[in-house]
This record gives C-alpha cells, sequence and structure tokens, in this order.
C-alpha cells in the first residue's frame, strides 16, 4: 500500500514538470510574436515572407554586434561636463565595443537606417549642403568610414563657434563642441540604437543673434542665402515659380532668442512665415532642449549657414559680404528665388481689400519708380536741396512719359503694403539702408533696376549683391560718380575700407540731374520706338 502511495506521488510529480516545462514554452513562443510584430503584414494576412525573414536576420546581426538594450530599461545618457573635456564623453556607451566591430559588420551598419554615412552634396565656404548628419547635444556629427575624409572641408570654412564678429578672432573657430567627424565605430560607441531620424530638409544658420533682428541681414543674407544654397539642387526652377523642391521642414538658428530675431519693423516674421508657411522655426531655447535629450538625431539633409565661415573663404579682393561665397554654388536657374518671391508677394496681395488688389494690377503694368526716402529720418540722409531736385526731376518724368513715381517713406506703410509696392517697381532708389531690402520682392526683367546712393567713397555690397544675384542692373552713386558691374569699387581700395567719416551723415550730395538722366537711359533705350514722350 505504501508501495502505491509512493507511486502516485512520483507520477503526479513528473505530471507536474512536464505541464509547467509547456507552460514555459508557449510563454516563450509568445514573446517572440510580439518582439517581431513586423512578421504579421496584416490581419487578414499573417504572411511571414523572406523579407521578413531578412530583417529579422539582419536585426539579430545587430543585436550581435553593437548590444541591444530593452525599451524598458535604457541606459542612462552622459553629458559632457567642464570636468571632462572630451566631448565624446558626452554619449553613453553600448554592449559591443567598436574595437571588436570586424570590417564586414561597419560596412553593413554604415548602408542600415541607423548608421548611414554623411555624405557632402554641395559646398562653398560658408554654405554647406550635407546629408545624414548627426545631432547630439548639441553637436554635428559627420559620420564618414574614416575620420578625415580627403573630400569633405575644412570644418572652419563650414561652420565657426557662433560667437559674435565683434569677439576675439580665436573664439570665432569652431571646436569640437560645435561639429566634429567621426568613424562608424566611433558612432556606435557614442549613439548605439538610440537615434532618431529627422525626416525632410533642415535650414541652418549658426550665426550670432546680432544679424538677426534687422530685416535686411535676415531676408536678403540669412534667408536669402539659405535658399540660394538649397535651390542649387533644383536646375529646372521656372520664370512662375515653380520648382521641385519642398520647403524646409525646420529652420533651425542655435544662437538666437526668441526676443533678438524679430527685428522694429516686425518684418522679420512676416517674410519667414509668408514664405514658408508650415516650416517652424526652432531658437535656443528649442537647440538647448533637444540638447539635453537621450539619443542622437540624424538630420536627413541639412543646408548649413555660417557668415563667420563665408568671411573665410573671400576672394583676395575682399567683397565683405557672406553672399560672394554662396553664390560660387552652381546648380540654380536665374529664376531660383520665385518660389520664395511668389509666396511672399501673393500672401501681401491677399491681405489687401478687392480694389486695392485691382488697382495694384492695374498700375503693374506700367512702368513705377520707387524713390525711398531717408529724409526726416535723422541718420544717413541726402542735403535737402539735392532731396527736392531729385523728387522735382523724377515727379516730371512722370508727367513727361506717364510713368508712376512713388516718394515713399516706407515706415509709414504697412509690410504688406511695402511689399506690394516693391513687387511692381521697375526703379527703386534712396540712399543706403533698411527700406532698399524692398529689391527682393521686384520682378526681375531687362529694365529692373536699383540705385543707391552713398556718401563719397562709402560703400556696402548688401544691396549690390542680391539684385545681382537676382538679375536687376545695380548702380551706385557718390554724388556725380555713378559705377555699375563689372565695375564696382573694392573695399580694400580705400584705406577706411568702404566707411569714410561721413558715412552716415545727414547731409549726402547728390547729382539728382545725373540720376533723372539714368532712369531715362534704363527705361526708353535708344533703339526703343516707345520713347515718344506724352503728349
Amino acid at each position: 500500500m505504501h508501495a502505491s502511495i509512493r507511486r502516485d506521488i512520483a507520477l503526479v510529480a513528473v505530471l507536474s514538470v512536464l505541464l509547467y516545462g509547456l507552460f514555459e514554452f508557449r510563454s516563450s513562443i509568445t514573446t517572440q510574436i510580439l518582439q517581431y510584430p513586423q512578421r504579421l503584414k496584416s490581419s487578414s494576412s499573417p504572411v511571414y515572407t523572406l523579407e521578413d525573414a531578412t530583417a529579422e536576420r539582419e536585426d539579430n546581426e545587430e543585436v550581435q554586434a553593437i548590444g541591444s538594450y530593452p525599451a524598458s530599461n535604457p541606459p542612462a545618457p552622459h553629458y559632457h561636463t567642464s570636468s571632462s573635456p572630451s566631448p565624446k564623453s558626452r554619449h553613453r556607451k553600448i554592449g559591443k565595443t567598436a574595437s571588436k566591430l570586424s570590417a564586414k559588420e561597419l560596412e553593413r551598419l554604415s548602408v542600415t537606417r541607423k548608421f548611414p554615412i554623411t555624405e557632402l552634396i554641395k559646398h562653398a565656404p560658408g554654405f554647406t549642403i550635407l546629408d545624414n548628419v548627426y545631432l547630439c547635444n548639441g553637436t554635428l556629427y559627420i559620420v564618414r568610414t574614416d575620420t578625415f575624409p580627403s573630400t569633405f572641408p575644412d570644418r572652419r570654412m563650414m561652420i565657426s563657434s557662433g560667437a559674435s564678429t565683434s569677439d576675439d578672432l580665436p573664439t570665432r573657430k569652431p571646436t569640437d563642441l560645435n561639429m566634429q567627424t567621426i568613424n562608424i565605430s566611433e558612432a556606435v560607441q557614442m549613439f548605439g540604437e538610440q537615434t532618431f531620424r529627422m525626416d525632410g530638409t533642415t535650414f541652418m544658420s549658426y550665426d550670432n543673434e546680432q544679424f538677426f533682428n534687422q530685416n535686411s541681414h535676415f531676408s536678403s543674407e540669412i534667408l536669402f542665402s539659405l535658399w540660394r544654397t538649397y535651390a542649387s539642387l533644383d536646375p529646372r526652377t521656372t520664370r512662375a515659380g515653380q520648382s521641385s523642391l519642398s520647403a524646409p521642414s525646420r529652420f533651425i538658428a542655435p544662437h538666437v532668442s526668441s526676443k533678438a530675431w524679430r527685428d522694429a519693423a516686425n518684418m522679420n516674421q512676416y517674410v519667414f512665415h509668408t514664405a514658408f508657411p508650415s516650416t517652424p522655426l526652432e531658437l535656443n531655447n528649442t537647440w538647448n532642449d533637444r540638447s539635453e535629450a537621450a539619443r542622437a538625431f540624424i538630420l536627413d539633409r541639412l543646408v548649413l549657414g555660417d557668415r563667420i565661415a563665408a568671411a573665410r573663404g573671400e576672394d583676395k579682393d575682399g567683397w565683405g559680404t557672406m553672399l560672394s561665397q554662396v553664390e560660387k554654388i552652381g546648380g540654380a536657374t536665374k529664376w531660383w528665388w520665385e518660389p520664395v518671391r511668389k509666396n511672399v508677394v501673393g500672401e501681401a496681395l491677399m491681405l489687401m481689400t478687392k480694389q486695392m488688389r485691382d488697382e495694384e494690377e492695374e498700375k503693374e503694368r506700367g512702368v513705377v519708380i520707387t524713390y525711398v526716402s531717408r529724409q526726416g529720418w535723422g541718420r544717413r540722409m541726402l542735403k535737402e536741396e539735392d532731396h527736392e531736385r531729385l523728387v522735382a526731376g523724377l515727379r516730371g518724368l512722370g508727367q513727361k512719359y506717364g510713368w508712376e513715381v512713388n516718394v515713399v517713406k516706407m515706415e509709414d506703410l504697412k509690410r504688406q503694403e511695402q511689399i506690394a509696392l516693391a513687387a511692381r517697381t521697375t526703379i527703386l532708389m534712396g540712399v543706403h539702408g533698411e527700406g532698399l531690402t524692398s529689391l527682393l520682392w521686384m520682378k526681375p526683367d531687362s529694365k529692373s533696376t536699383v540705385m543707391e546712393f552713398f556718401a563719397p567713397e562709402g560703400i556696402s555690397y548688401d544691396f549690390h549683391y542680391p539684385a545681382k544675384m537676382l538679375g536687376i542692373r545695380y548702380y551706385g552713386f557718390w554724388n556725380d560718380v555713378t559705377w555699375t558691374e563689372p565695375d564696382v569699387p573694392r573695399k580694400t581700395a580705400f584705406r577706411h575700407h568702404g566707411v569714410p567719416e561721413g558715412f552716415h551723415d545727414n547731409h549726402i550730395p547728390l547729382d539728382a540731374d545725373a540720376v533723372v538722366r539714368l532712369c531715362v537711359e534704363r527705361l526708353i533705350p535708344p533703339t526703343d520706338d516707345k520713347a515718344t514722350p506724352r503728349r
């Protein structure tokens, strides 16, 4: 009897062990299925395809190569502090060290979405288009198969420290905190699997905020140059503004505060949001927030601009403008700016009443001369008698030829009125100043002209270069001396570098008759049959 009881107990124990083993086996199968949901294409067709098998094999190889962390228990991030001199120490390391990775493993990692290598698409000093740029803890990383690729420009020709141009030269040089070039094995050590792809095109201006609070710098330099760099990727942009390029997915300005980027006339935000209605602006607060993230970000495509880096590439003649460098990037059509211009001008017209829009369209059919006056502004003004003589001469042209003549102070016009007026202006003129930024909205054609008045020997290329790049004829004036391409004076020819003592004078001389004669020459060529004055 006792033997029978012992057999029964042994049988129950064996059955218990078998049931426990079966339960564990089923749980393991369920866990594996949950770990690989990509096997199931849909609830209606749960087919495990060859593609799924390949993906699973690659996942397993990658886990073996670089290690894996459970999503519920990621490793704590490490940040660089003043006590740790190497910026690389900011980033966590992963399971398998890079030194143990084979050449084959590194090659495979470089073509996966997790560790694509960085590609150089376009470059001129200060302006660069890169694909697959890594961003981690506020540092941009170029990831290559070799650490110092000969095909890439020197770092200092792409980026600076973001310091002000008034700072000492050594403080402007980029450091490892701004940009680094690393190889794939180092990327594996730093970033692991915690990467996030930021899709689309990112515009990034690495300029200091001192250049954002004036519309002339923001619109006609920063925004203008970044779009020109990007437009080099589309050789088929049409006169109607049709382009294959999508709007930037984001615009990042790491060194600019939300207060600093707004100019006094609130034109910066108006131009930006009408040019790119769907593009968010990320300033230093967002940049700092992202820098504290535990993961690395991969920028699909980065269009990077930096004026200090551009200055390092200046020609020996020294134009002294960042636009002289971006112009070197080939590939853009003569209509490259039209997609932006159309958006901004179109929005300005939409904000007007129907009657005002009809009037604008009617006026657009004829010649329009717009003189942007600075009289009464208190800085950089014409001699009053020369101003009056110029106004009288221009109005005389209007009466003689039926041309529309506008003498305006831009601060007296609404933003949409300024843009709409510029859009139908044939000749725009004025003393060097913010108002001439409106040339960006002029329609370029054979008669489009900008005339800029300076104190004798004073010179700036702030508006000369945008006009040149847009196909608008530009003339500079020193009283009765006029110059244009290709005989534009170089700043380096003057001891004062183009900014003489009277540059900001309120009594700038101007030969008004010379300006009037030039208007006639530009608008009525000698062979023009329509040169007959209105009777």
